[in-house]
């Protein structure tokens, strides 16, 4: 796992997730345009801190924890969201 990417996940632990992954996709990303070298990463994020809360405050709940970053070491965050019960649903479907 990259430095970013565990720069990153250790910024989460905050929301007390009962699973995380996070991927560092940067270099599928080198050198577009805007891209003033902040790395893009993907992270999927299960926690009960979700609960209740509609997707667009839950990203607002990690970026928070990582506005400091944003946009000179992190250019780019794509986010799953999830509460354990979500997830299991999600797993139900699947199976």
């Amino acid at each position: 796992m990259s430095e970013l990417a565990l720069l990153l996940q250790s910024r989460l632990v905050a929301l007390a997730p009962t699973a995380i992954e996070v991927t560092d996709d940067s270099a599928k990303h080198a050198g577009h345009a805007g891209n003033n070298g902040g790395g893009h990463l993907s992270a999927k994020i299960v926690s009960n801190a979700f609960s209740g809360l509609s997707t667009v405050a839950r990203h607002r709940a990690v970026f928070a924890l990582v506005a400091d970053l944003m946009p000179h070491r992190i250019h780019a965050l794509s986010l799953t969201v999830l509460t354990p019960e979500e997830l299991n649903n999600t797993k139900t479907q699947t199976s």
